[in-house]
């Protein structure tokens, strides 16, 4: 297993301004300011007020996203003040979370990240299930409609594309390629979308996403795939029917029973799509890259553990990953299955088949991962529970500031330090 510490490469970049908070008056500071700590290796964390408050602070700090450590208010008196200095042995993360005032920071660590595991066992049916499943996909017969979208840039195609599945939807999206590109020219680029009201624009598919990585390097054959095989273009009435409807709490369905589980229509939407990809005369025959944000990283890192073609994987706070964490005393990755009502002898025997700290073991894409160290939607657990089951090269970029969501005062060291070394690796990759 390969992996590529960006953190301790970052690190020198970030030492003097990345631990301030959100809150710009509230400076917070950790002994490792990668937020990254080995076993035993002390967790010194300090307190700085830009600005005089109230002479006191209030102090959480949460351990394993679970557990409240401690709760407590402090007196300030205008110098640094530490207010945590511990160390573990155990795989641990722990948020410190401060409040003056009105104003509110956080930042996070995380001990022994490469040593997190999955909270629940592995089927042992488990690749003979996914056997199966993707034997009935291919004994399906593809059947591809395709409709082209008008006022596309010059030198490009795009279309709005539905693919027949056992999903049972088909995988729906739109797929744009130059137009003059040489047979066995080009890689694949799959591009996937986030979790949220199915009204929000970040669900949708739509071509200026697909044309935006088919112009990248020589060109890509891109297709930017929806996650519920929904129709593409349709009035804001139709999807608040979804929203309201068939897609209501779709997370949450199927968790008793694995043949009905939401993630396998989805799941299975994404190897058609990548049957049809890898079916285009212009594919290189060697490059698929699959990106994705939360749902959509999760999306992406199930691709390169259930589809072998996949070479590279961006993801950017993955969802999916590591259901069972609930189980162990951590909290599971979105959407957090085994926090539900649900039996959970049933839940069980299901759950696991459609987690990525299972789907990805022995994986061999390269997996380009941000994590961020205060997210409790996706949290870095979860995520490391996961990822640590791959084979392949990892470049990993833990964020001690990153919640589910980037803080708008992070934005610019964001961008410079996290967003564009992982914009650059896709530029490269596809060149």
């Amino acid at each position: 297993m390969r992996v590529i510490n960006v953190f301790l490469l970052t690190a020198l970049l970030f030492l003097l301004v990345f631990s301030k908070s959100q809150a710009q008056n509230i400076v917070l500071k950790q002994s490792q300011q990668t937020g990254v700590y080995k076993k035993g290796e002390k967790i010194r964390v300090s307190l700085f007020l830009n600005q005089k408050l109230p002479d006191s602070v209030s102090v959480v700090i949460r351990e394993n996203f679970s557990k409240q450590v401690l709760k407590t208010t402090l007196k300030y008196k205008g110098d640094t003040l530490v207010i945590f200095d511990k160390s573990f042995i155990q795989p641990t993360t722990i948020i410190f979370e401060v409040q003056s005032g009105a104003e509110m920071a956080s930042i996070g660590a995380i001990v022994e990240p490469g040593k997190f595991k999955p909270g629940t066992k592995r089927p042992k049916d488990f690749e003979e299930f996914w056997k199966e499943e993707k034997n009935a996909l291919r004994k399906l017969p593809i059947e591809v409609k395709s409709v082209p979208v008008k006022g596309i840039e010059k030198g490009y195609l795009c279309f709005n594309t539905e693919i027949n599945c056992t999903g049972p939807k088909p995988g729906r999206g739109y797929f744009a390629k130059p137009t003059s590109a040489a047979p066995q020219s080009l890689p694949i680029v799959l591009y996937l979308h986030a979790a949220g009201k199915i009204t929000n624009s970040w669900v949708h598919s739509e071509p200026k996403n697909a044309i935006k990585y088919a112009k990248i390097g020589d060109g890509a054959l891109c297709f930017d795939l929806n996650a519920h095989g929904m129709l593409n273009g349709q009035s804001e009435a139709f999807y608040d029917s979804l929203q309201n409807g068939a897609l209501k709490n779709y997370s949450h369905i199927g968790l008793e029973d694995r043949s009905e589980n939401y993630f396998r229509g989805m799941y299975l939407r994404l190897i058609r799509t990548l049957d049809f990809l890898t079916s285009q005369p212009e594919w290189d025959g060697k490059r698929i890259l699959v990106i994705g944000e939360s749902q959509g990283g999760g999306q992406a890192l199930a691709a390169a553990g259930l589809d072998s073609r996949v070479t590279a994987v961006v993801a950017t706070v993955p969802a999916m990953c590591d259901w069972g964490g609930t189980l162990v005393g951590r909290k599971g990755g979105w959407p957090d299955s085994f926090a539900t009502s649900n039996n959970r002898q049933k839940m069980l025997k299901t759950v696991p088949y459609f987690d990525n700290a299972h789907i990805l073991k022995g994986s061999k894409a390269t997996l380009v991962v941000e994590i961020g160290l205060i997210d409790t939607t996706c949290p870095a657990s979860a995520v490391f529970a996961a990822i640590n089951q791959a084979k392949g090269k990892k470049i990993i970029y833990t964020v001690p500031y990153r919640a589910h969501h980037l803080f708008p005062a992070y934005d610019k060291i964001w961008k410079e330090t996290v967003n564009k070394p992982k914009t650059d690796f896709i530029e490269d990759y596809l060149r």
